[in-house]
């Protein structure tokens, strides 16, 4: 992974320092000074006695109060800068950086799930490796922390991913930054929801839940325009609360889903978001209803698993999907049959080569016509068909290339057949990529479908190459599936 990559992706605690110098909130002056002295900190953090940060002692401190204004044995808390500003160890290190420019400050304490001291984040050690167009990209990522400030970040992710094709990223660490960025977006939007229901007399959440994203998104493999393929898992309750507690859920899965959408997120066309009840259940609900789709094997049915398989939760209580995660494992493994039934129905999404390995262009019917569909007649294939060896062999990978991985590492792929479907995928995703990131530019409408006049003749050649394997790759997997009837 390249260090520009590195740097969007990492975490506070990834930073940090841990070798901190602290002291008692009952600790004097004098000796704040002399610890300070001592160490080799530029600052010391003042603690309670649960171990919580309450304050913080830097050099200016010293020079600006204790030194000319405080007796050595007046009490540290009448001297330190107080109430001082923390952050998760599990937050972005871009946001950090962001907050520490906006508000001047030069340490920030970290602090774990408890708010219990874990170290010290230093603004000179995070912006060790960033340039100036580094920092500007961190702005633009980072918004202000409102709802104005995150829907900047969408209009901005654009360009960003622009220079970093550009720069010769590879397109999937650009597409798992893409995604990060925006399930960290869902969050803090999570977040402000949350807040908007209290503020409107609607109190707090009344049952545990999690916040779970489908589709692209869960796999970590983001474009350029996602929209909303979102759900939620909620802890069981008893039946008579129903009517309270999913009316609560419901007017919080309009304002999230509202929300979401004047971020840049445009609602769903298929409703697979939270509003609709068919994606917003108790994980007994969740268990329930998956039995009912693998037994009844609609076109509906099979369509909603496809769905469902890459969730993701990104807010709340991860231990619902863990349990939901090993229900749907579960149930596939103890019903072979279904895997069919799924490459069957996957079967009508085919690759665009025809005879003579001629391009399936979109017909003349069709608004797009004379294209190519990338996603619907190119990527698509690959994921459904790699997903579903995957959920037979009890592969825990979300992504396309982690599950491929995982196979190879099985010996399902031999090397060879890993290394053409890799290289397929990667290069239908850099064509899409850039595709998406020209039509953003050019301030056209963003899509999946692209000109073969687009291309030149050698990545026509790769293209070509590349939906064979895919294509083979398919008809491998429809046919062992086809011998497994129970």
């Amino acid at each position: 992974m390249t260090s520009q990559t590195n740097l969007y992706r990492a975490l506070v605690r990834d930073a940090m320092q841990t070798d901190c110098t602290v002291i008692g909130a009952d600790a004097t002056c004098k000796e704040a000074v002399d610890r300070l002295r001592v160490g080799s900190s530029t600052c010391a953090i003042v603690n309670d006695g649960a171990g919580c940060p309450v304050g913080i002692i830097t050099e200016q401190d010293v020079v600006n109060r204790i030194a000319f204004k405080a007796e050595p044995l007046a009490p540290v808390t009448q001297a330190m800068t107080a109430p001082v500003q923390t952050i998760h160890g599990d937050e972005f290190l871009f946001h950090a950086i962001a907050a520490m420019r906006r508000g001047d400050i030069r340490h920030l304490p970290v602090v774990d799930g408890n708010n219990a001291l874990i170290g010290v984040l230093r603004l000179k050690d995070a912006l060790f490796e960033t340039t100036p167009k580094l920092m500007a990209d961190i702005d633009t990522l980072a918004g202000d922390g409102g709802k104005a400030g995150l829907n900047a970040i969408k209009g901005g992710l654009g360009a960003i991913a622009g220079q970093m094709l550009d720069d010769g990223i590879p397109v999937p660490e650009i597409q798992a930054l893409l995604s990060e960025v925006n399930n960290d977006v869902y969050r803090r939007i999570t977040d402000l929801t949350l807040d908007d229901m209290a503020a409107s007399g609607l109190g707090k959440a009344p049952v545990a839940f999690s916040v779970i994203i489908m589709g692209s998104g869960g796999r970590g493999e983001n474009f350029i325009h996602p929209d909303q393929d979102n759900g939620l898992i909620l802890a069981d309750y008893p039946d008579e609360d129903h009517d309270r507690i999913d009316g609560w859920f419901m007017e919080f899965s309009q304002r999230l889903t509202l929300a979401l959408d004047q971020a840049g997120f445009p609602l769903c066309r298929g409703a697979v978001m939270g509003t609709n009840p068919l994606w917003r259940k108790t994980i007994s609900q969740w268990k329930a209803q998956f039995n009912i789709w693998v037994a009844a094997r609609s076109v509906a049915s099979l369509r909603f698993c496809d769905i469902l398989f890459d969730f993701r939760s990104i807010w709340g209580e991860q231990a619902l999907a863990r349990e939901l995660r090993h229900h749907v494992l579960g149930m596939i493994s103890n019903t072979p049959s279904f895997l069919r039934d799924l490459a069957d129905e996957a079967k009508a999404a085919g690759v665009a080569l025809g005879f003579f390995d001629r391009f399936i262009l979109v017909p003349d019917t069709d608004v797009h016509k004379g294209t190519l569909n990338l996603k619907q007649s190119g990527t698509l294939p690959l994921i459904e068909a790699v997903r579903i060896i995957a959920l037979r062999d009890g592969v825990d990978a979300l992504s396309t290339l982690g599950r491929m991985a995982c196979l190879a590492e099985t010996g399902y792929l031999a090397h060879d057949e890993h290394d053409y479907l890799v290289g397929a995928y990667q290069h239908l995703c850099w064509l899409i990529m850039r595709h998406q990131i020209g039509c953003a530019r050019d301030g056209m409408e963003i899509s999946y479908y692209m000109s073969p006049d687009e291309l030149t003749r050698r990545e026509k050649d790769m293209l070509v190459d590349g939906l064979k394997a895919i294509r083979q790759f398919r008809d491998r997997v429809q046919a062992e599936l086809s011998g497994n009837i129970f």
